[in-house]
């Protein structure tokens, strides 16, 4: 397809590739030792810097190895199996005044900047069809190697105008921006909420609203420590009873308006009900301790255990508190590694009355609905960008028109 004043040219034209540093395990160091050293889990899926993946590196680093703010590198290997990693781009954020250098699972581009702006070319790395050709000219079984060779060969359609490319590269750029601001906002509350968890239930909150400590409120030994004097030791099998799931394959699904609910999640539809709503499911096997609570009818699958009998208690409490415990931590060690709920009953844990166990729940629900609403607001912005990128990227919606705005009129 031929756009007016874009040009298809080769990823070679316009830039050199160079490739990030052998090494061994041993010139691994500590932050204080040595040059932050980029890996390959520093790639995103599809694209996008992970801070996660940063190490430390002591050996010998030449100039070209050095890398700045704004550097573009690309994944030369892939551990994943659908190729998710191999040939994705990164650009380098402002990592602080240390060196910054790459492993050799990773190559620096060095760009024209007459010819491309580098933000565009991020972009532009990240669409489907570069996927698709970075994904085809990689090879091996257990470990994906790309084709160095063949990436200067990959061909994009751009704009010949700088300009252009740096509106479109701009407009992705603001909207990442917000993409990440909403994500920091995500992990902040969702701090918050582990920070209110941990208070809540083991120390409560009062009928003021006001959440309990020794030094405003009343506490008493018990065998698992200091708790409220109003709260009780109890064992997990006297407030909610567990039961195994159904034995049940995919291909038994029959369509429905039960979901099946497994250790990962709803897996599928039944037209026949194991449970009625509201329940707490609990990962059996596979994802052990994932814990889940339903507000609708559902089959549970024989890999989860769900609760049959809450004794009275609030539901949603006992889904807050299954959380808080980490249940996965009491999943057998050997064998085909399961959560056995004769393991689980005997726990002891300090339990409030049950119109407490509602002030907590509501409060904690506060927080998982706050959330809930900002990774809504988060999917709209990425399908958002997502569209963006293919409209502006491929040139099917120009930005000409917002060039002519910002140009300076005459006198």
């Amino acid at each position: 397809m031929n756009i007016e004043g874009w040009t298809r040219k080769s990823l070679g034209s316009f830039t050199q590739f160079i490739k990030g540093i052998t090494y061994a395990s041993e010139d691994y160091c500590k932050e204080d030792e040595g040059a932050i050293f980029l890996t390959i889990k520093c790639v995103s899926k599809s694209g996008g810097f992970k801070l996660e993946g940063i190490k430390y590196y002591r050996g010998i680093i030449h100039e070209n190895e050095k890398l700045k703010e704004g550097d573009i590198l690309i994944s030369n290997t892939d551990l994943t199996r659908d190729g998710d990693i191999v040939g994705c781009p990164i650009m380098v954020p402002f990592l602080g005044t240390n060196e910054v250098t790459m492993s050799m699972d990773l190559s620096k581009l060095v760009i024209d900047s007459f010819q491309i702006d580098s933000k565009f070319l991020y972009y532009k790395l990240m669409t489907d069809k570069v996927r698709r050709f970075m994904q085809d000219h990689a090879s091996g079984s257990t470990v994906l190697h790309l084709q160095t060779k063949a990436v200067p060969t990959l061909e994009l359609l751009i704009p010949d105008k700088k300009e252009e490319q740096e509106k479109i590269a701009e407009i992705l750029s603001t909207i990442d921006r917000a993409i990440a601001q909403t994500e920091a906002i995500i992990a902040k509350q969702q701090r918050i909420k582990t920070g209110l968890m941990q208070d809540l239930l083991t120390k409560g909150i009062d009928e003021n609203g006001n959440i309990r400590s020794e030094a405003t409120h009343k506490f008493k030994d018990s065998a698992i420590g200091r708790i409220p004097v109003e709260w009780e030791v109890e064992t997990i099998g006297k407030i909610a009873s567990l039961q195994r799931g159904h034995d049940i394959r995919e291909v038994e699904f029959i369509a429905g308006d039960y979901p099946v609910i497994a250790s990962s999640g709803v897996i599928g539809f039944h037209n026949i009900k194991t449970s009625d709503s509201p329940n707490v499911v609990v990962g059996r096997k596979g994802s052990i301790g994932n814990v889940y609570y339903l507000d609708v009818d559902f089959w549970a699958h024989d890999t989860s255990l769900y609760v049959t009998n809450f004794f009275g208690n609030n539901q949603k409490y006992i889904y807050y508190l299954f959380l808080y415990l980490e249940l996965e931590r009491f999943g057998t060690k050997s064998g085909s590694p399961s959560l056995n709920r004769n393991d689980i009953h005997p726990l002891k844990i300090s339990l409030p009355k049950p119109m407490e166990q509602e002030r907590i729940s509501k409060m904690l629900s506060h927080f998982d609905t706050s959330i809930s609403n900002l990774k809504s607001g988060l999917n709209k912005l990425q399908h958002q960008k997502n569209g963006l990128m293919q409209d502006l990227l491929t040139g099917k919606v120009r930005v000409t028109n917002l060039l002519k705005e910002r140009e300076p009129t005459s006198p």
